[in-house]
């Protein structure tokens, strides 16, 4: 095979390959023999890397390029051409920086305008309106304008945040200004080098099949970054702001269900932290609203920074990004600490324990704390009929599953990724009405006005739960052990191997075809009894020796549930380098007070099962 180079338009080589090694010859920018240094690349990357160099990229473009070919930063090159950005389980995520494989002003532009070829295919002959919102990451707000502006001139209406605002306020403002889609530029909880593209559709929702691969198919279609319209549509471009902020605190409050319990626990002290992120911006205030008056903000925290420069990793799920607000809530005594992620949509959750030290909750007890306070609350004011209904993922706590059973109301259980919670509200709207959804990953959502999840409006409700508790001489920490005394004590533990790039990938890929070939018959001594294999949407019953179809769509996800009822599910992350283990456990807890007994029990069943497994 042959292939033609040509740069500055001046010299031409010829090379060939075999063996799909590629000998590249880069000096001053021209292909000669006297002064080159070697490399090798995989053909696809070879030309894709040439592609970017002799296209219509600007000069900062090609000299980042030029650079790691300089180099000889073979790695750098791969891991930034071997693939395209493509629609994950949060959208488009990854790493900043120059390549097809990474977060940049082309790809963004292309995924964008790919977006607005979709949308103007499904709304012919229509005033198509889009939403766009950027969190505090770095070039968050550059490349929410380029957004803006790629839509803007394909003649399609842009309603643009001047300001950033969290995730569910996006969510919320594609369905209160009649939008047909909406844009987040944010990475969420990655470190601080990653950016992202979510898209959304007219439900408020994150896209999911078919219209995530019909919108990728039309970026595909783009060959030229000439195809992608960066310029020529500013006058369809409205700024929007607080007059819709107002709107969606408007109608969280709505959602409190124990006015009086805030009313008397109004002084509750509530220490909050943003994590550098944009839930700053309305959950202060949303607190306030439903009647919070001593809210203590961590202030090292406090201001949006997409350097994130108090944690290693901006997400709350880490105990160390937990850290200051922790500190600070024992310096004045707090009864609750929360943190959000840097774009509010997953929050963290610390309380006092029995002995008066704060512990931190982790995903899955925050969601069924949160999920059966409110399914009490409505069962208590008579609002339960039958077609009421909640939502989880099959990796967060089956626990709820319980809880749900025991208050006569369905629990749908969707794939990972709160989209697909969306998904189900959208198509049980007008039908049936949605209480609230979680998922392990510290993703919640109370009430109807988004699909996506909220941590604006689960501080709230945390906040609310505290108040109602401590209102009744009892706690938030009591009431998880109330509920562990009534269904049974779960404990859950997630294991991340990480593994970047594209031998990385691979290496997942490997993992997962040997499980998927290879599952163990025993897990801690207990015999595997059934698999569920989500990518070829089958369920295997061992004890007799049955399968069944599983009615989710395909997804790289095994689960394997043991004889005594743990679950280990198993799966790549969607908005990361790595391979997620998530591991279950139970045991009946007969009285509080033995609680640190069976967790020390369930903690070392919880070890065995992941050694067996190999990811301990």
């Amino acid at each position: 095979m042959k292939i033609e180079i040509k740069l500055k338009h001046k010299t031409i080589k010829r090379f060939a390959w075999q063996d799909n090694k590629i000998p590249l010859i880069l000096a001053n920018n021209f292909f000669t023999k006297n002064e080159a240094k070697m490399m090798t690349l995989e053909p696809t990357i070879f030309e894709k890397v040439n592609h970017w160099l002799r296209g219509d990229y600007d000069a900062n473009t090609k000299n980042a390029i030029q650079s790691l070919l300089a180099k000889n930063d073979i790695t750098a090159l791969t891991d930034a051409f071997y693939q395209d950005l493509d629609f994950g389980t949060g959208g488009l995520r990854g790493i900043m920086g120059v390549g097809s494989n990474r977060v940049n002003k082309y790809t963004i532009g292309g995924a964008t305008q790919g977006f607005s070829n979709y949308l103007l295919k499904t709304y012919p002959n229509q005033a198509i309106k889009v939403v766009i919102a950027h969190d505090s990451r770095n070039d968050s707000d550059t490349l929410a304008r380029i957004t803006a502006e790629v839509f803007a001139a394909n003649g399609i209406y842009v309603y643009f945040f001047k300001e950033l605002r969290p995730t569910p306020m996006l969510s919320f403002a594609i369905r209160a200004l009649g939008c047909q889609g909406g844009v987040m530029l944010t990475a969420s909880h990655n470190p601080k080098e990653y950016n992202g593209y979510k898209a959304y559709g007219a439900d408020g929702g994150q896209l999911v099949a078919p219209h995530d691969e019909n919108v990728m198919t039309e970026v595909r279609n783009i060959q030229n970054v000439k195809d992608i319209k960066f310029t020529g549509g500013s006058h369809n471009i409205e700024l929007v702001g607080e007059a819709l902020d107002e709107q969606y605190l408007d109608e969280l409050v709505k959602l409190s269900i124990s006015k009086g319990a805030i009313e008397r626990q109004k002084d509750l002290k509530i220490v909050f932290s943003p994590i550098h992120g944009t839930g700053g911006v309305l959950v202060p205030p949303v607190l306030r609203r439903f009647g919070f008056e001593n809210i203590i903000l961590v202030e090292e925290q406090n201001i949006p920074d997409g350097n994130f420069p108090t944690v290693v990793y901006p997400n709350p799920e880490e105990a160390e990004a937990m850290a200051l607000s922790m500190k600070k809530a024992k310096e004045v005594d707090a009864d609750l600490v929360m943190a959000t992620d840097p774009d509010g949509d997953r929050v963290g959750v610390g309380v006092k324990n029995d002995k008066g030290e704060f512990v931190l909750l982790n995903g899955n007890q925050a969601a069924c704390l949160l999920i059966h306070y409110m399914l009490t609350a409505w069962e208590k004011s008579g609002k339960l009929t039958g077609k009421e209904y909640i939502v989880k993922t099959i990796v967060t706590s089956y626990l709820i599953d319980k809880i749900a059973a025991s208050k006569n109301v369905e629990c749908f259980n969707t794939l990972t990724g709160f989209k697909y919670i969306g998904e189900i509200m959208t198509k049980l709207e007008g039908e049936r009405t949605f209480i609230a959804g979680g998922e392990e990953s510290y993703g919640y959502l109370v009430g109807e006005h988004a699909r996506d999840k909220d941590a604006v409006i689960a501080c709230a409700m945390i906040a609310e739960m505290v108040a109602y508790y401590k209102d009744q001489g009892s706690s938030l920490y009591d009431a998880l052990l109330s509920l562990y005394a009534t269904y049974g004590c779960y404990q859950e533990k997630l294991i991340s191997l990480k593994r970047e790039g594209k031998k990385g990938a691979e290496e997942i890929q490997e993992m997962m075809k040997n499980l998927r070939s290879n599952p163990p018959l025993t897990l801690a001594g207990s015999g595997v009894v059934m698999i569920k294999d989500y990518e070829n949407q089958i369920s295997y019953d061992l004890a007799n020796t049955k399968t069944t179809t599983i009615d989710l769509p395909s997804s790289d996800v095994i689960q394997l549930f043991t004889a005594d009822g743990s679950i280990i599910s198993a799966r790549p992350s969607g908005t990361e380098p790595k391979v997620k283990f998530y591991c279950s456990v139970n045991a009946p807890l007969h009285r509080k007070e033995d609680y640190a007994m069976v967790q020390q029990q369930l903690s070392e069943k919880l070890n065995a099962i992941m050694r067996d497994l190999g990811v301990a």
